[in-house]
């Protein structure tokens, strides 16, 4: 049985994780790679929607500091929350879908993000972006992100 005292604390957790969905959301249709960098782990995963694998900080930079710049033009980005699963207080993982407007319609990703809570905050973790069943709508051309 769940208290009042546990909801609210569950709830004030997906705000924050909500906060984190914004700032990428944000961070990448503004172009701004350390907003959308300071958001990983060190140690952080992440798979693009074009399958390439990034490990660490160091190299998850590289990537986004040679294809966000540019990378929205024409183009813009929204993150739906489908779900989240707490494995632990401190470990989530996010489900989302992800809806790029793009000049040949839209594309649409499927996201899965753990992220983990460390100071306070919570910090994108492993990663990896996916592309989405043949039933859902989908540009001719893939977004930046979904190549390289």
């Amino acid at each position: 049985m769940t208290t009042e005292i546990e909801a609210v604390a569950a709830e004030a957790e997906l705000d924050a994780i909500r906060r984190v969905i914004d700032v990428v959301e944000h961070a990448q249709n503004n172009e701004l790679p350390d907003e959308f960098l300071a958001l990983f782990r060190a140690d952080a995963i992440w798979t693009t929607g074009g399958g390439k694998r990034l490990y660490g900080l160091d190299e998850i930079a590289a990537f986004t500091r040679q294809v966000l710049p540019g990378g929205m033009t024409g183009m813009s980005v929204r993150f739906e929350l489908e779900h989240v699963l707490f494995i632990r207080p401190d470990v989530a993982a996010v489900k989302l879908r992800q809806v790029y407007t793009t000049p040949d319609g839209l594309d649409v990703g499927s996201p899965l993000w753990v992220m983990a809570k460390e100071d306070g905050r919570w910090l994108l973790t492993a990663c990896q972006n996916i592309g989405v069943p043949d039933d859902e709508d989908v540009a001719p051309g893939r977004p930046v992100f979904g190549a390289a």
